[in-house]
This record gives structure tokens, C-alpha cells and sequence, in this order.
């Protein structure tokens, strides 16, 4: 994170007959992690730059690159015909300059030596040219095309260069997708509900979240318009007969509120909402310092399926390290805790790559979840978010070999143990360029996730900071509405979150019409 620590390394990039900045931004994050994004005329005497240039016609145009780095060079050339719509067209020109980009870039390696490869942090990606989220979107789409699972992952690979490790993980993710688009009627969404509280702020966080310690006051006014939200918004469920299908209260941490406000807030839920067909409801319990026997009677007594205790690491220096104020030992009695209300479901995060760690460590912090009996296992790779004290006080992690080492042990464990993969998603400025998989046992998918990241259906959220969804069903058309983002504020200004769930009333009378 070179350049956004500060530090003046910069590529220039020079455009002709295009101006795909965005597309080669992203791009750059994944094969030039150190250098920043310059723009104009590239000048003699210069030594980082890339020159793309576009020539189209009626039909189609081809796409030229020269890429030079530390003083060697590379050249690609890419050509796209012209289809479809000037949406897909547009499309079809991204695509044909991102892969100019990511071949010119190839071939740049080969002359590269090998020292200014390392002095440049350049790997070869692991997801090959994809940039965004959702790297198994692609095989679901190709799937609900009438593709078979070999020619969607066989397109993963020619289209975008996708190794076939990956490739294979994203196909395996992409099937659950496809089936979980299956079971969707038109009129199907999910709920979210947001809690934006936690006991401390971890140092990777960069959620909009509030800790407790600093604004106790908050809590219950926010409790109340939330109350008021979700009352609101089952109305304009029932008006426009959507029907739920699973619900998920995340954050910052649910089990912050207290189990009278968790009794409250899941009772809204219950009298707003028809529940009968949304057989998913999860919480997540999160840190396990605020779970008790009191909140945990709260969630069984209102049908909760699914609850997460989120260790993160099983190392007790690394919980130091991140801020957390819990031990080890503390998430081992949380877990007995759970085990004794035999909720059909369990899931734990564990992250890869957090300061203090090691591979070692994190070997020992999988193989004790694996232990402890979880269903549903999350393995995250550190994001190196704006705004975390990891990079605002320069916290050292572990590089990108180090987090490799610990996803390569992850997937081998997991599946020793039954365990298989069902979703998967990216973020921008991930250690190694790596990814998020949620793994679980046969039974044990939380469809809320796969929805999600898969765009399936629409996501109806709640709560400061909720981001509203809205998928037409079966296209790419997506809109969305935020709810403002800080606990005060969306206490204050209910008006917005009633704005948002007008939109969503509109979106369906827009672009649903079926009965």
C-alpha cells in the first residue's frame, strides 16, 4: 500500500481513443500494488508508464498497450467485435482494454528480473484479470445460460485467465449460486438488519460502527428507530407481496444490545414480516464477550437458525494486537455456551493475515473451530481497509507468502473435515489479492450469503449504514439506496429510511410485474 501510505512511486498512464480510467485503476491495484495512477503524455526519460490505445469501427476495434517497468517492457494487443446493446457494447470495450492491460503485463514479466519483480511486490495474480467482488458471478451466469459446469470454468479460464485452482473454487461456489437462484420466485427477498455497535473497534475495522465504551447513549434511540423502520417496512412488504426468505442481523456486533433490545427488536421482526416461508434467520453473536446465556435464550425463543462467534484468531497475542478485549479462552466458554442451546447451526470467521500472526498460528486457530464443532467455517483474508489502525499506525502483517501458507492449509483442513466451499467474494487491497470463502458442511449454507454475493435477489436492509439492494430477477439491473450512515443522524432523520423503502415499492411496480 505504498502510495496510499504516502509514498510517491507513480505510473503514467497515456490514453488514446479511450478513457477507461477505472477499469486500469482497478487493475493496477492487482498487478502494481506500489504504484499510484498518473495521467497525460508520457515523456522521454520516463520509466514506469503504459500507453493503451483504442481504434474502433462500425464492428468492432482492436485494442494496442506498451508497458514499461523498471526498465523493461512488455506489449500486448487485444480485438472485440461489437454486439447487443450500447450497454453491453460498452462493456465489450472495458473488457477488450482490461485484458490489453493484463497481457501487456504478462509479457512485461518475462523480461522482468527477478529482483525488481520482488522490489515491486509483482506475483502473478491468483484470480488472473478479475478485479471485482464476485469472481464466481461469472460461472453462475453461464449456468443459468445453459452452460455446463466444464464450459462455464473453461470460459473462467480463457476469458480471464483464471488459474484453474481458482477456477475450480469458483465453479464449486458458482453451482450453490445457480442453485440457490432455483429456489427464487420472482417477489423473493432477503432482510438485513443492522447493528452498529460494538464493545471496541478492531483494528482492521473500517466500518461505520460505534463503540459502546464511547456512546452507551446512542443504543436505545437507535433501538427505537429501528423498531419504527422495520414496522414501516413490513407494511410496504405486505403491500407489494414480497415475501422474505432469509434474514440476517449483522453489524458491528448484534449481541452489543442488550437481550431486552434483541427480545425487542427480533419481536418487530416477527409482527412486521411474515416469516413462513424464510426458514434462515441468523444472528451474528460476534464477539464473544457479549454473549450470555440471557441474550442466547433471547435468539432460541424467537427461532433463530443460525449464530456466529467470531473469534477471528485462536492467539491470543493477535486478539491483543487487533484491539479485541477477550482471550482465547473466553471464545472456547462462549462456544460451550452456544453448544448448550443446540441451535441447528454454528458458524466462525477466522482472518487471515492479522497482525502478530503467523502461519503456525493460524493452523492452530482453524484446527481448534474445526474442534469446537462449527458447521460453517468463513475464512477471510486481511483487507487493508481505509481508516483501520492497521494502516493508520502501520501495524506489521504478515506478507503475502505468509497469508498464501495459510489459505493453502485452510482448504485441505477444511475439506478433511467435511467441509465444502459455497460462497466466495473479494475486496479491494486484500493481502496476496486473495479472497473470502465461506465453507460449511453438507446442510450447514447460509443462503443470506450466497444471495448476496451472488445478486440474486433483492436485499431489503435496515439500520444506519444498510445499503438496499434491488435486483430485477434474472438481468443484471441493480439499484440501489443507502440509509444514512451514523447511529445519530439515522436517529434524527427517519425520513431517508422511508425514502428508501418507497424506492424499493417503486423498483417492483417498475420492473416486476408478475403476480
Amino acid at each position: 500500500c505504498r502510495w496510499r501510505c504516502g509514498s510517491k512511486a507513480e505510473m503514467k498512464l497515456e490514453f488514446h481513443g479511450h478513457d477507461e480510467r477505472y477499469i486500469v485503476e482497478q487493475s493496477m491495484m492487482n498487478l502494481f500494488p506500489l504504484e499510484k495512477p498518473v495521467y497525460g503524455a508520457v515523456e522521454p526519460g520516463e520509466t514506469d508508464w503504459c500507453r493503451l490505445t483504442a481504434e474502433e469501427t462500425a464492428a468492432g476495434g482492436r485494442v494496442s498497450g506498451e508497458l514499461h517497468y523498471s526498465g523493461a517492457a512488455g506489449a500486448a494487443e487485444t480485438a472485440y467485435i461489437l454486439s447487443g446493446t450500447a450497454f453491453e457494447q460498452e462493456g465489450q470495450r472495458r473488457y477488450a482494454v482490461a485484458a490489453c492491460f493484463y497481457l501487456a503485463f504478462l509479457d512485461l514479466m518475462k523480461a522482468l528480473p527477478e529482483a525488481a519483480r520482488a522490489a515491486g511486490k509483482l506475483v502473478l495474480p491468483p484470480w488472473g484479470m478479475l478485479t471485482g467482488v464476485r469472481p464466481d458471478k461469472p460461472v453462475t451466469w453461464a449456468l443459468m445460460e445453459g452452460k455446463s459446469p466444464e464450459e462455464a470454468k473453461a470460459y473462467l479460464k480463457a476469458h480471464y485467465f483464471v488459474p484453474e485452482e481458482r477456477a475450480a473454487l469458483a465453479l464449486e461456489t458458482g453451482i450453490v449460486g445457480y442453485q440457490a437462484r432455483k429456489r427464487l420466485a420472482a417477489r423473493d427477498i432477503d432482510l438485513y438488519v443492522g447493528i452498529p455497535f460494538c464493545p471496541t473497534r478492531c483494528a482492521y475495522c473500517s466500518f461505520v460502527s460505534q463503540s459502546v465504551e464511547r456512546s452507551f447513549g446512542l443504543v436505545e434511540p437507535y433501538v427505537q428507530a429501528l423498531l419504527a423502520e422495520l414496522r414501516a417496512g413490513g407494511e410496504m412488504v405486505r403491500e407489494n407481496r414480497l415475501r422474505p426468505r432469509t434474514f440476517y442481523m449483522g453489524g458491528g456486533t448484534p449481541t452489543t444490545l442488550s437481550a431486552g433490545q434483541l427480545d425487542a427488536v427480533l419481536t418487530a421482526l416477527e409482527e412486521s414480516f411474515d416469516l413462513s416461508d424464510c426458514p434462515e434467520l441468523t444472528v451474528e453473536a460476534g464477539r464473544p464477550d457479549t454473549i450470555t446465556a440471557e441474550k442466547l435464550a433471547v435468539l432460541k425463543s424467537h427461532g433463530v437458525t443460525r449464530v456466529s462467534v467470531n473469534p477471528q484468531t485462536m492467539e491470543d497475542k493477535v486478539l491483543t494486537a487487533i484491539g479485541r478485549r477477550h482471550t482465547a479462552a473466553e471464545t472456547r466458554a462462549a462456544m460451550e455456551l452456544v453448544s448448550a442451546y443446540h441451535f441447528p447451526h454454528v458458524n466462525m470467521d477466522l482472518i487471515a493475515g492479522l497482525p502478530e500472526d503467523t502461519p503456525e498460528g493460524f493452523r492452530r486457530s482453524l484446527d481448534e473451530c474445526l474442534a469446537m464443532g462449527a458447521d460453517n467455517i468463513t475464512v477471510h483474508t486481511l483487507a487493508l481497509k481505509k481508516g483501520s489502525r492497521i494502516l493508520t499506525e502501520g501495524l506489521s502483517i504478515p506478507d503475502g507468502d505468509a497469508v498464501r501458507a495459510m489459505l493453502d492449509y485452510a482448504a485441505p483442513a477444511l475439506r478433511a473435515a467435511g467441509f465444502a466451499p459455497y460462497y466466495l467474494y473479494r475486496q479491494k487491497y486484500m493481502s496476496g489479492s486473495f479472497e473470502n470463502v465461506g465453507w460449511s458442511r453438507p446442510g450447514g449454507e447460509c443462503w443470506y450469503n450466497v444471495d448476496i454475493m451472488s445478486e440474486l435477489c433483492s436485499i431489503l436492509s435496515f439500520g444506519a449504514g444498510g445499503s438496499t439492494k434491488m435486483v430485477e430477477p434474472g438481468t443484471n439491473h441493480i439499484e440501489r439506496a443507502f440509509n444514512l450512515k451514523y447511529p445519530k443522524e439515522y436517529t434524527e432523520r427517519p425520513e431517508k429510511a422511508l425514502q428508501n423503502q418507497a424506492a424499493f415499492a417503486k423498483f417492483y411496480a417498475d420492473y416486476v410485474k408478475d403476480a
